[in-house]
């Protein structure tokens, strides 16, 4: 059965960090909703009413954008190796860009990844569990080494430029805010 909890639990913190795959979900009144998978090891509980993760660089910007748009944020992790769970993440979301004053504070809970994009918080509003019975057991292998790979290849002035080509504005047109501060 569902529970909600205010915030997270000591046990659910801990679950958190055992996790090597979650899932953030956004979208505003007007655009199609986003579900991304993440993983490498950059989500970070920094209170017990407040997570972030390390958003590296993607194909997209999708979360940034309906975060400036909207601010409603959804994480969900789900374990595949223990007993079974699923554990949602509800409130309301955040960018914090390598130009915000606030950079340096957030960026010190993460290792810095090649390709490092911005910092997504959430401000926790509500915490659901539920049984995950229905979640096939998987066995973790690794991370993929493609992302970081192509990063590093493209260097520092190609991950800006591929920013500035690729990453400005939603795939429904909304501007992201990319590195713009207070974004």
């Amino acid at each position: 059965m569902a529970k909600f909890y205010d915030q997270l639990t000591p046990k659910l913190i801990e679950f958190i960090q055992h996790q090597h795959l979650f899932f953030t979900a956004s979208g505003t009144a007007e655009s199609r909703i986003n579900l991304s998978p993440k993983g490498m090891d950059t989500f970070r509980v920094i209170s017990p009413q407040q997570v972030a993760y390390l958003d590296v660089t993607g194909s997209g910007n999708e979360t940034a954008a309906h975060l400036k748009h909207d601010g409603r944020l959804t994480f969900m992790f789900c374990s595949f190796e223990q007993d079974p769970l699923i554990l949602r993440l509800y409130g309301r979301g955040f960018v914090v860009s390598q130009v915000d004053d606030a950079w340096e504070d957030w960026s010190e809970h993460f290792e810095m990844l090649p390709g490092t994009r911005q910092i997504v918080g959430l401000r926790i509003e509500s915490v659901q569990t539920s049984c995950g019975y229905g979640v096939p057991e998987y066995e973790f292998r690794g991370d993929r080494p493609k992302l970081i790979q192509w990063a590093q290849k493209k260097g520092d002035d190609g991950i800006r430029q591929y920013w500035q080509d690729k990453n400005q504005v939603s795939i429904d047109g909304l501007p992201t805010g990319l590195n713009e501060s207070g974004a």
